[in-house]
Order: C-alpha cells, then structure tokens, then sequence
C-alpha cells in the first residue's frame, strides 16, 4: 500500500522539489514519520517544521508540573532548550532542515489578562492559562477561542515557509488523540491542496482517527514500512522524552500510516 506515496515522494524528487513536515511539538514528526524521514532524507530537500516548540516562565499549571516530572526535569525553560538541540540533533543526522516556530506548548499557554487576574494566576496559575487542564482541555480537542487569532499568523507563515522550499508536498497529522496543539497543526497543513496527512504516533496506539473527519475529507489509509527498523533508535534520541513515552523501554517498530486525499489517490 506504500506504492501511492512513494510515486509521490519520486514525483517531488523528479521535479527537484522539496517536502515540507509539519510537527506540532519536537518530537511527534520522528515519532510518526521517523521511517519515511530517514529513507527520503539525503535524496531530497525535506524541512520539518515544529509548531509548539517554547515554553514558558512559571506560574506552571497542576498538568504541566506533572509533566515536568514524567520528564525529571527542574524547569520548563531548560528543559525546552533541551528538546529544541534533540530535535536539531536528530534532523541533522537524518539530512533534514529544521525551523522551530516558537510558539508556547498548550501547556504553558497564556491569555492575555487583566491586573486582578494575573494576581490571582500566582496562586491559582489555572485561571490565566488558556488551557487549564490537561484530560479536560488538552487532550478534549477544545480549541480556544484565543488560539484562533494565533492560527492566522501561522497560516500565513507555514504559506511563506512551503513557498520559500518550493514544497510539492505539505504533511501534517490526522489528528489521532484529539489534542489541541496536533489539531491546530492538522489545520495549518489543510489549505495546501498538495497535503497528506501522517498517523499521531504513539497516540494511534490508543486511538482512532476520528472517522467524520477521514470520511469528510476523503482520505485513503496507506502504509509504510522501509526503513522503520530504524525508528525506535530515532525516537530514543529524544532522550528527555523516550521514558515518558515508553516507559518500559519497548519502542515498538510498526509499519507509519499516513492519508492521502483524494488529488493524490485518484492519480495513483
């Protein structure tokens, strides 16, 4: 079922184009494209931009000191300074350019609020921020209100970045899990026509894709494996998020999925 996308991928190369992956935190697109990365990686111009790539300062909400914990780590700037060189690390090796956006994780997003509120946000850091929680916010798939203004600019600037590579292809995730920042993601990558969408792996483990939204959009399930023994050592190199992730230390090597619209699988 790989055929589909590999006469895309030979398209963009023929033409001497590039692949633009977009990934909403810096890690997810080598967790769920690590395989098709490392095969297409030195034989054409590939970018992975990465959406969600800053923290921010305390006051730190209950779900994300839990998640400084998972990731051992003492504080939310260290330890995104720590993923941004893993993910320049890893890319690097693979052949592959990086642009990180900057914009704050869900987790540590901010609205803009008066003087009262953010006296109160010391002691309570959950009423200033625009997602307080995670299983009930985050992970819920509810989208601020204040994050659609963000989605604006970045569509403007994920247009400016495909332009720049000359990009045949623009590949975003499904969407699998529903959290906020992976849908926010999905939306940047669904106004190029030329777009394919990528499995949320690990989340694809637990979940299904929303099935309104394949059916909606048309989109065809295909598979890939070359190259995907050599995922699990890609996905370890993020080592301050590997444990988190699998916690007992079994990276498990299974074939990527990605969906195709109908532009592509009509054509192939």
């Amino acid at each position: 079922m790989s055929d589909q996308l590999r006469a895309l991928m030979e398209d963009a190369e023929a033409e001497g184009r590039g692949l633009l992956f977009l990934s909403p935190h810096l890690d997810d697109a080598v967790l769920s494209c690590g395989a098709l990365l490392s095969t297409l990686g030195r034989r054409l111009p590939i970018t992975v931009a990465t959406v969600f790539s800053a923290a921010a300062p305390p006051p730190h909400t209950r779900a994300a000191c839990t998640y400084l914990r998972q990731c051992a780590a003492t504080g939310a700037l260290d330890l995104y300074d720590e993923r941004r060189r893993e993910d320049i690390e890893v890319l690097a090796g693979l052949g592959v350019e990086h642009v990180h956006l900057g914009i704050t994780d869900a987790l540590f997003r901010q609205r803009q609020v008066g003087r009262t509120l953010t006296r109160i946000g010391r002691v309570v850091p959950e009423v200033v921020h625009r997602y307080p929680t995670f299983r009930l916010d985050i992970d819920r798939g509810r989208v601020s209100r204040g994050d659609r203004a963000l989605l604006e600019l970045l569509h403007h600037e994920v247009r400016t970045l495909a332009e720049r590579i000359d990009a045949a292809v623009v590949l975003s995730p499904v969407g699998v899990g529903r959290h906020v920042d992976h849908l926010l993601t999905r939306s940047l990558g669904e106004r190029h026509r030329t777009r394919v969408h990528y499995s949320d792996f690990p989340y694809d483990r637990r979940h299904e894709p929303d099935p309104t939204y394949l059916s909606a959009h048309r989109l065809t399930r295909i598979t890939w494996d070359e190259g995907i023994h050599r995922r699990p050592d890609l996905i370890r190199a993020y080592r301050t998020q590997a444990d988190a992730l699998f916690p007992t230390g079994d990276i498990p090597a299974t074939p990527e999925t990605y969906y195709l619209p109908p532009w592509r699988a009509a054509a192939s």
